[in-house]
């Protein structure tokens, strides 16, 4: 079973950036699909980014289409969120799954607050 830990949150003005990164355990990350979710208060889970096992495709939220990245390195057993021109609408707790069309691990959260 892989475990996750999500790092890289913060407090950032509009307009700022964050990069957000998931270190995973076990020798299994390369076989799975990765995920980045948010919740904010009060609101449901999101599914804002995914990466398939060889990162040769990904997919995004509408809202954070141009502004997000995400990537991974094997070598590493890690994911990354890069967030760009961030909005006080990206205030959420940031999440990354393994398999995030049926995750199978969730980190611990990472709180992102974009201040306006």
């Amino acid at each position: 079973q892989v475990q996750l830990v999500e790092a890289g949150g913060g407090l950032v003005q509009a307009g700022g950036s964050l990069t957000l990164s998931c270190a995973a355990s076990g020798r299994t990350f390369s076989s799975y699909a990765m995920g980045w979710f948010r919740q904010a208060p009060g609101k449901n889970r999101d599914l804002v980014a995914t990466i398939t096992q060889t990162g040769i495709s990904t997919y995004y939220l509408n809202s954070v289409k141009g502004r997000f990245t995400i990537s991974r390195d094997n070598a590493k057993n890690t994911v990354y969120l890069q967030m760009n021109s961030l909005k006080p609408e990206d205030t959420a707790v940031y999440y990354c799954a393994a398999n995030p069309t049926d995750p199978v691990a969730w980190g611990q959260g990472t709180q992102v607050t974009v201040s306006s």
